[in-house]
């Protein structure tokens, strides 16, 4: 057998070199093709493929809407790719329906889409036509109604008043207890500073206008314990009886 000589050993070690820096090489372009590979298979599971596509839609926050009404008008796509759904031109549809306030719109993975509505809190009620609508604290009409509910107070605009004195009317009727609240029947107002509350039993109070409300509404509570037909509440700090 013949022995190396230092040259065999010296190109052997070379060749053992040479070896090492070209598999060096492919495992380099053998990671970047996995990742890459791997990268267009994601792509295409997340934005091309069935496998998340669309399937349900979960409605939750509502009590006044129709959960049946909500889905149709945010016509969410079926069998699209959840991650191609436009959840803004969602958002936007449910946006415009007068009895929600507000609306979020999610994906939840891997194949609903999640909207999460809050409505509108009616604090009085408006007559329009043969119907009443609700409205808000700010004054925000929505919701049609057939008949005036018994919780809520029915608004009464005069002819003559200005366009923000539904506005006011809301903020007195918001800022009231529980407890006053309950006890008014109609709210009626000439101007936004004359504002009057008729309440169940036929009792009238002044209240003016819309400022100091929630001062007004306590020293009104006051004032009921005792016994007249009209209470004056319009300047809160010289309240007054007849």
């Amino acid at each position: 057998m013949r022995r190396r000589t230092p040259q065999d050993r010296t190109r052997r070690r070379f060749a053992r070199r040479q070896w090492a820096r070209r598999w060096l090489t492919w495992r380099y372009l053998l990671a970047g093709f996995l990742v890459v590979g791997g990268l267009g298979l994601a792509v295409y599971a997340v934005y091309f493929s069935p496998w998340l596509r669309v399937e349900g839609t979960d409605v939750t926050g509502t009590s006044q809407l129709a959960e049946d009404f909500v889905l149709a008008v945010a016509d969410v796509p079926e069998d699209l790719p959840l991650a191609r759904v436009d959840l803004d031109e969602i958002a936007d549809r449910i946006d415009d329906i007068d009895t929600v306030e507000s609306v979020d719109v999610s994906r939840q993975w891997p194949h609903e889409v999640r909207i999460e509505v809050v409505e509108r809190t009616p604090v009085a009620v408006v007559a329009v036509g043969d119907g009443f609508t609700q409205i808000d604290a700010e004054g925000n009409r929505f919701g049609d109604l057939r008949r005036a509910p018994d919780a809520l107070p029915v608004v009464r605009i005069s002819a003559s008043a200005e366009a923000d004195a539904l506005e006011e009317a809301a903020r007195v009727v918001s800022s009231l207890t529980d407890e006053v609240a309950a006890m008014v029947a109609h709210v009626e107002v000439e101007t936004v500073d004359e504002i009057l509350l008729e309440l169940g039993d036929g009792r009238r109070v002044r209240w003016g206008s819309a400022e100091q409300s929630e001062e007004k509404a306590a020293v009104l509570l006051t004032l009921l314990q005792h016994d007249a037909r009209l209470y004056d509440v319009s300047v809160p700090g010289m309240p007054t009886t007849r």
